[in-house]
């Protein structure tokens, strides 16, 4: 009976579902290939925008985005920065680049598998300029890991996990590796304007680039890959200008008004890029993505007080509360601008849909494991669902599974022992935005809405922002059976329980469900490469490489150590 219920399962995800028919010139504006900007967070939380209806702090620019476009009710992404930056330019699961465990450290000689063709190849051979500014996180131990050694034209930012938001220097938390600095413009470092905020850094970067496109003759591919709001080193994790801490002095946590202000920048800068399109007049072009790589880790390494509530769990996590992410897109090609889009995507989607958005085809060679919901995106808001297949974690090492087949979760085993298997964070009722009672006006006035209101379908009114933050609410089901993944199977029908709060692996009604996905994790195992991990190396060590992160498998080492602080050499060397 197993085989006969994982037959079925398997048959609903067929991809003639999403044989997609080819994108003509009448979808473009004036024949040309849309501009393709991806703006991604790292580590912010599902609850930490404004839209799912916390007020502790507001996010009006993203608000804004996804209320004048489609709010990603349901998109999923690795529980981690290395395996979800790795699917999201490959279309490919973790377990088929060798990114399935943990993620590169800087002193790591390893990197997403090299037989993986990136999305900025892609779009590069179609004619695009392509450019990635900000972080990297997917190796850089020699010098044809690095980005624009993948498929970017240009790289502006940093090669590692991390850096200091003024000083952009990173030190590793494992011992005897020493501080470094990791700023570069193509393989070059990059030295000037210091002491800038990286947020303002990056974004003033973008702006440039989105204002002298049109000069270039060449659609653009823009992937922002912010530091914010993930943590910088250990000796001063949370980092945020002072004129943002004063806004949130109504909140009592330090680290969290912290946060708040880190969040805030952010959204400036979301706004900005919007507005630097608008004023360059590409929005009529364009398709403009924001999402959080993974969700945020709440507590323990990296903690940066993001908060995922109502959903279990946190960033490296196989709960929702990793992998399920905040996200929106807008574009003047989606017919359902201004709606939830509550078709569940994973990131690995993004490479085939924006793909057949510009009218790239995909040749099968590519083995992508992300399926093409262009059809869904930009057609009615009614569109049927796509049932979709998407493995969250696949990790021999750590022995955890969580897969989502249709409206069912599987999960067996965890990470950290179990300790952060629980809802972690609540929703703040007392500390709110003193801005909050004047929510609505907010967001009407902020910059990304005054930009993108002259291409709504519907006015954006006070009820219709009222009724997509509604819409965009999880409501849990009701606690009935916990699950310990340490020591037993979990299976949800999250379609009822978004939260996981009543595991079902016990049920006798779904025996033959809990069979199906057991057996489709055993499928996709054997279609698994090796994690491509290699151990930490010593001659890594930025003290070895004029303090800083450089590409140690090819760079000698020096023969004696320099001391490496936040403000020698580099760029006096």
């Amino acid at each position: 009976m197993r085989v006969v219920i994982l037959s079925a399962l398997l048959l609903l995800l067929n991809r003639d579902w999403v044989k997609a028919e080819s994108t003509t010139s009448s979808n473009r504006t004036n024949n040309k290939l849309p501009n393709i900007i991806i703006i991604l967070a790292d580590d912010m939380g599902f609850d930490d925008v404004s839209f799912r209806g916390g007020r502790e702090f507001l996010t009006p620019n993203i608000d804004a985005l996804a209320y004048h476009g489609r709010i990603l009710d349901r998109l999923y992404a690795p529980a981690m920065c290395t395996p979800s930056r790795g699917a999201l330019l490959s279309g490919k699961y973790p377990i088929h680049t060798g990114t399935q465990h943990f993620v590169i450290s800087n002193e790591e000689p390893w990197a997403l598998s090299l037989n993986a063709t990136l999305m900025p190849e892609i779009f590069r051979e179609a004619g695009y300029s392509t450019n990635l500014i900000g972080k990297w996180h997917l190796g850089f131990a020699k010098p044809e890991y690095t980005p624009t050694h993948r498929g970017f034209d240009y790289h502006y930012g940093y090669w590692g996990g991390y850096i200091d938001y003024y000083q952009r220097r990173a030190q590793m938390p494992v011992d005897n590796y020493t501080m470094g600095y990791d700023f570069r413009r193509n393989m070059q470092l990059e030295c000037s304007e210091r002491g800038v905020y990286v947020t303002d850094l990056l974004t003033n970067e973008a702006e440039r680039l989105i204002t002298e496109q049109p000069s270039k003759q060449k659609p653009l591919f823009l992937m922002l890959g912010h530091l914010a709001p993930h943590t910088a080193n250990t000796d001063d994790p949370l980092q945020a200008p002072e004129e943002e801490l004063r806004k949130f002095a109504h909140i009592k946590n330090p680290n969290r008004r912290k946060y708040a202000g880190m969040v805030s920048r952010l959204d400036q800068s979301v706004g900005r890029i919007i507005s630097a399109l608008a004023r360059s007049e590409q929005l009529k072009n364009s398709i403009i993505i924001f999402y959080s790589d993974n969700g945020g880790p709440s507590v323990g390494l990296f903690a940066n007080t993001g908060s995922n509530f109502p959903l279990k769990g946190q960033k490296n996590t196989p709960w929702e509360g990793g992998v399920r992410v905040a996200g929106a897109i807008w574009s003047p090609l989606l017919e359902a601008r201004g709606n939830v889009f509550t078709q569940p995507i994973y990131v690995g989607d993004f490479l085939p849909t924006l793909a057949h958005a510009v009218g790239i085809d995909l040749p099968q060679s590519l083995k992508l494991d992300g399926i093409d919901l262009w059809p869904q995106l930009a057609g009615a808001k009614d569109a049927v669902h796509v049932p979709r297949e998407i493995l969250h974690n696949l990790d021999d090492v750590w022995r955890v599974s969580s897969l989502m087949l249709g409206q069912w979760k599987y999960v067996n085993g965890t990470t950290s022992a179990g300790q952060y298997d629980s809802l972690l964070m609540y929703r703040e009722l007392d500390d709110l935005d003193p801005r909050a009672s004047r929510y609505v006006v907010e967001v009407r006035n902020s910059p990304v809405s005054k930009a993108l209101a002259p291409f709504d379908l519907q006015r954006l009114t006070q009820s219709r922002i009222n009724n997509l933050s509604r819409a965009a609410k999880v409501r849990c089901g009701d606690f009935q059976r916990g699950c310990n993944a340490l020591v037993e199977e979990c299976l949800f029908d999250l379609s009822v329980d978004p939260c996981e709060t009543n595991n079902l692996a016990y049920s006798k009604p779904h025996s033959d469900v809990l069979s199906a996905l057991r057996e489709r994790i055993h499928q996709l195992r054997a279609g698994a490469v090796a994690p491509g991990n290699r151990p930490s190396a010593s001659y890594a060590d930025p003290s070895l490489h004029k303090c800083t992160w450089d590409n140690f498998e090819v760079k000698p080492a020096g023969s004696v150590r320099l001391e490496c602080d936040y403000h020698g050499l580099p760029c006096d060397a």
